[in-house]
């Protein structure tokens, strides 16, 4: 057992060097707070730029990025793609990173923060139930599509992670959106209900009983019970090491070393689970009948939710589960290799249907 430790914890170390190497600089070096790998520093004219802005979505103040490719002009019209963040994620880390690189490739983006989490407003916070979160999708279009220079005719939607699974229940009544695309994407209501892997099957009724006493303590007390809530720096690399599925062990990496951010957390109101556990990414998918690209990593422990929307998105003729070998969950977020060759095949999906 002690060597089987020895050589978990020198493999994680080993992946938290790799990992380094390919981080941004910490989120207080960055004046918009980036913390990908390359991320824009300053705007320079005729370079990508990044231009925070903010709106109004069901009375609350959402915080957003867009991001104009190179020579941008207003006068002209550019196709546009909103970029909906993971489960945890905030819109300076991998939300940020693709909609940079979509930018360079000429489409005007915008990632915004979840409403209740992040930099927008909304209380409680942490507050996670399917409704926000796919109305923050809809309120990122409703805020691009007038955007000076965009045509609304030519709008794509990417999603990553959770915010892949909230990306695909948009998109099935959301025809402004011409073509759909999902990053690893994560069903955040599957995993909530019957856990990760099916994990959890023998304890639903139970979560869910605790769930329903947490909205009457809400309701009582005033107080708001967090579920999910991690301490990065209590994590050792020997803790992080027992983790045994690659999108929790590496995430820890992500969130708490290498790309981590002040905004960003895991944790969510436990009464969020009531609406979670009951609702589905892929419930009637048969709705979405836009172009749909489902992208994942060959290796990812996550692959499985793709590959089960892939299967019941059966009201699109155009549909394609696209996989980059040996890429894992957490992977896809930021490792080079494996992002070139994603936003290689975003270039070339939404390129045909923009």
């Amino acid at each position: 057992m002690k060597l089987r430790r020895t050589l978990l914890t020198a493999g994680l170390i080993m992946a938290l060097s790799a990992g380094a190497a390919f981080a941004a600089e910490p989120a207080n070096t960055n004046p918009w707070g980036l913390v990908y790998r390359n991320a824009i520093t300053q705007n320079v004219k005729g370079q990508v730029n990044i231009h925070p802005v903010s709106y109004k979505l069901n009375g609350l103040k959402i915080a957003a990025n867009v991001y104009t490719p190179a020579g941008y002009d207003p006068a002209k019209k550019y196709p546009a793609i909103v970029v909906a963040h993971p489960n945890g994620g905030v819109k300076e880390q991998v939300a940020g990173l693709y909609a940079q690189r979509l930018a360079a490739l000429g489409y005007i983006t915008i990632t915004a923060d979840a409403a209740y989490q992040g930099a927008s407003a909304g209380e409680p916070r942490h507050t996670d139930k399917p409704f926000y979160r796919t109305e923050d999708i809809h309120g990122m279009a409703d805020y691009i599509m007038t955007y000076p220079g965009v045509d609304p005719d030519r709008m794509g939607v990417l999603g990553i992670c959770g915010g892949g699974g909230y990306t695909l229940n948009a998109a099935k009544s959301d025809k402004r959106f011409k073509a759909v695309a999902t990053l690893s994407m994560f069903n955040s209501g599957e995993v909530r209900r019957n856990g990760y892997i099916n994990s959890g099957l023998d304890t639903i009724q139970q979560r869910l009983h605790e769930a329903s006493d947490a909205r009457a303590v809400e309701i009582t007390k005033g107080e708001y019970p967090i579920s999910g809530n991690v301490d990065f720096d209590a994590l050792s690399d020997e803790d992080i090491a027992k983790i045994p599925t690659d999108l929790y062990r590496e995430g820890m990496m992500y969130y708490g070393r290498t790309h981590r951010h002040p905004n960003s957390t895991f944790a969510y109101t436990t009464s969020s689970l009531m609406e979670l556990m009951a609702w589905g990414a892929t419930d009637q998918l048969e709705l979405i009948d836009q172009p749909l690209l489902l992208m994942a990593g060959s290796k990812a422990d996550s692959l499985y939710m793709s590959k089960e929307a892939y299967e019941k998105a059966t009201g699109t003729r155009d549909k394609e589960l696209f996989l980059v070998d040996g890429a894992t969950h957490i992977q896809t977020y930021y490792v080079p290799e494996y992002v070139d060759q994603f936003v290689a095949k975003l270039q070339d999906f939404y390129g045909k249907h923009l």
